[in-house]
């Protein structure tokens, strides 16, 4: 699987803005601490921007922009062979056709490490008036997931619950209540019965993170540097 693949799976932007800040509330009530937070949602990255995240705390993530411009998905996966960190450039293609309205997010600093070039392995994007995702042409390397496209997007290509319940799991060490799950993932308002199934410590008093549609939080991610 490639970012080609992904641009075929990617729902519309509204569904997928509000799948991103289903995720957060999800991670935000499975895992109080920040910093081990899989997904995180800004919903005040800018005055017009919101930003959805993912950081496995490994070297692998992604960030998603949503503007009124549309949205563009960056994704890097750090054992990738089209890193730029091993060819000291961008992989040839990954970027290049990126259209000028979203040119601005690829040398944004808050998505490298300073060093020169961009961190990225796989990058989409979809204009508002825009009817598909939109990849650039690349001849991927003989790899298995070349790009990272397969791990890095897996819960959103795969937005069913039982694939978020058997990830939460593994990942925060805890058993994770499949019907709360699916209530959030549904966009349904947050209550307290809905919090204490997944997390018996966590009052939805206590849940951080500004109060989104639908009852849902907006939990901050990376900041936004250099504009």
């Amino acid at each position: 699987m490639t970012v080609h693949d992904t641009a075929r799976l990617l729902p519309a932007m509204p569904v997928l803005r509000d799948h991103c800040r289903a995720l957060a509330t999800l991670e935000a009530i499975l895992c109080p601490d920040a910093l081990f937070r899989h997904y995180t949602f800004d919903a005040h990255w800018s005055a017009t921007e919101e930003l959805a995240s993912m950081s496995n705390g490994a070297g692998d993530e992604f960030s998603i922009v949503f503007s009124p411009a549309g949205a563009y998905v960056r994704g890097f996966d750090h054992e990738s062979p089209m890193s730029p960190y091993v060819h000291d450039a961008v992989w040839p293609g990954v970027v290049d056709e990126v259209p000028e309205v979203f040119r601005r997010y690829v040398d944004e600093p808050a998505f490298s490490d300073g060093v020169g070039f961009p961190s990225v392995t796989a990058c989409l994007w979809r204009t508002a008036g825009d009817d598909a995702w939109r990849t650039g042409a690349i001849d991927f390397p003989a790899a298995c997931d070349p790009d990272g496209s397969d791990y890095l997007f897996e819960h959103l290509t795969d937005r069913s619950a039982e694939t978020y319940q058997a990830f939460a799991e593994d990942a925060h060490e805890v058993p994770v209540d499949l019907d709360a799950v699916r209530h959030v993932l549904a966009l349904r308002p947050l209550t307290d019965e809905v919090v204490a199934a997944l997390n018996p410590k966590l009052t939805l008093a206590g849940l951080a993170g500004p109060a989104g549609p639908a009852g849902q939080s907006a939990v901050t991610g990376p900041p936004r540097t250099g504009r």
